[in-house]
């Protein structure tokens, strides 16, 4: 039942050319080669891969379900391909990063300009993306490391802790709340609140923060993410409490930045594929993003609390 190599390249080219005499074109073989080639296909197989009405060639129901498999396996050895050629081009090596959009909006970028100065000859590709495709593309081997703000248990994920930053109130310009110095939930009641949907992570953090303080959570306005809170606290539409991360890759002479009392504190982590060590190159951009973070004062790691982790962790899940 099993199809050699050949006889898979044969059907291929006939499913995609449409014709014997198109595949022979194709695969540079005689036209009755091909066709002998293919009966013998269908012979091995057990069921019909084309009917042939009126010296066409049509494909059946199952050659089609077929095709859709061969087609993929063909994606999959492009991309070999490509990668092979993509480390003959870059003797110095490639690195995949992602990172979810807190650290990928301004910090990522400046770290990547920062270790090519150092290896101009390394390629380096970059994304930042929501929780779920950041942490398949790391299971799937599709990227070298991750950075996120969001707690990641898997046990094929090795978590590093690189930096941690709180939870703070932003607001326009000549706000009232911007003459203190710092604030509590119950200073931000009167003012319309942009907050995030209860079942995402970040509206996690904001439900239990006000739960622990013991004050009502009332939304003006929701939103998908912190970066979408700053655009709208930019155009005076409310206030929000916003991560620090995402807070330094906005200009800071259109937002004010206020702390809030007892305010939860979020981790930046490195993710990597846990048995697969980090490459040379993976180390040297993570000592890079390390002394870039502490330049921009964010603080060493420390443990943030279970309560707040496993909170976090199921909402991200």
């Amino acid at each position: 039942m099993s199809l050699n190599l050949r006889q898979i390249e044969v059907f291929r080219a006939v499913m995609t050319t449409g014709s014997i005499r198109g595949a022979s074109e194709l695969l540079f073989v005689s036209q009755p080669a091909v066709s002998r080639l293919l009966s013998h296909t269908e012979s091995r197989v057990g069921f019909a891969l084309f009917e042939r009405i009126k010296g066409r060639l049509y494909a059946t129901p199952e050659a089609k379900k077929l095709f859709h498999e061969i087609e993929r396996m063909y994606q999959g050895v492009q991309r070999v391909n490509e990668l092979a050629q993509e480390l003959a081009e870059n003797r110095e090596g490639i690195l995949n990063i992602v990172s979810s959009p807190s650290i990928g909006q301004m910090m990522i970028p400046q770290a990547i300009a920062a270790f090519r100065e150092a290896h101009p000859q390394v390629k380096l590709t970059f994304q930042y993306l929501g929780y779920a495709p950041l942490k398949e593309r790391l299971l799937h081997h599709q990227a070298d490391l991750g950075v996120t703000i969001l707690p990641v248990d898997h046990p094929n994920l090795d978590v590093t802790p690189l930096a941690q930053g709180q939870l703070v109130c932003i607001c326009p310009y000549n706000h009232p709340l911007s003459r203190l110095s710092t604030l509590t939930l119950a200073d931000m009641r009167p003012y319309p609140l942009i907050s995030y949907d209860r079942a995402t992570p970040f509206g996690v953090i904001v439900e239990r923060m006000y739960e622990v303080a013991d004050e009502v959570l009332k939304s003006a306005i929701e939103v998908g993410s912190p970066q979408n809170a700053c655009s709208l606290v930019q155009a005076g539409a409310g206030i929000a409490l916003v991560d620090e991360f995402s807070v330094r890759n906005w200009p800071t002479h259109q937002l004010i930045v206020r702390p809030v009392v007892n305010a939860p504190v979020l981790q930046a982590n490195l993710v990597h594929p846990r048995f697969d060590p980090l490459s040379t190159l993976a180390q040297r951009f993570v000592r890079v993003l390390r002394e870039l973070m502490q330049r921009q004062g964010f603080e060493s790691p420390h443990d943030t609390g279970p309560a707040l982790g496993t909170a976090l962790a199921e909402a991200a899940h």
